[in-house]
């Protein structure tokens, strides 16, 4: 059965760092691009980042050059590391499989998807 399930969202100060983790089964993650999408308190569902399969990063502007991903494929998981975080990185974080090996932020391209973990950023 194909499943994904995200750990590790918590309550965290602006400016410190929180890894979360993207555990697969089901399915092997070596031939599907991974994506990271978020939904702040009263809004829509955005990508954040997306892991090619082989390990090309794509991110939001939002997110650039803070959030970074790795695959481990041998556990079938992905991490997001995010740093530097900000109040307005609160939300449920929420990651979702590839239709395909190539990234992309837009959820019609993702046909799997986990049931999120909360982020909160405050202090």
């Amino acid at each position: 059965q194909l499943q994904l399930v995200e750990s590790g969202g918590s309550l965290v100060q602006p400016g410190k760092s929180l890894t979360l983790s993207c555990t697969a089964s089901g399915f092997t993650l070596d031939s599907y691009a991974i994506g990271w999408f978020r939904r702040a308190p009263g809004k829509g569902r955005e990508g954040a980042s997306c892991i090619t399969n082989t390990d090309e990063q794509w991110d939001a502007d939002s997110v650039r050059g803070r959030f970074t991903l790795s695959r481990n494929n041998a556990g079938n998981t992905v991490s997001l590391q995010m740093n530097s975080l900000k109040p307005e990185d609160t939300g449920v974080y929420y990651c979702a499989r590839g239709r395909g090996p190539y990234c992309s932020l837009l959820e019609v391209d993702f046909d799997s998807w986990g049931r999120g973990t909360q982020v909160t950023v405050s202090s």
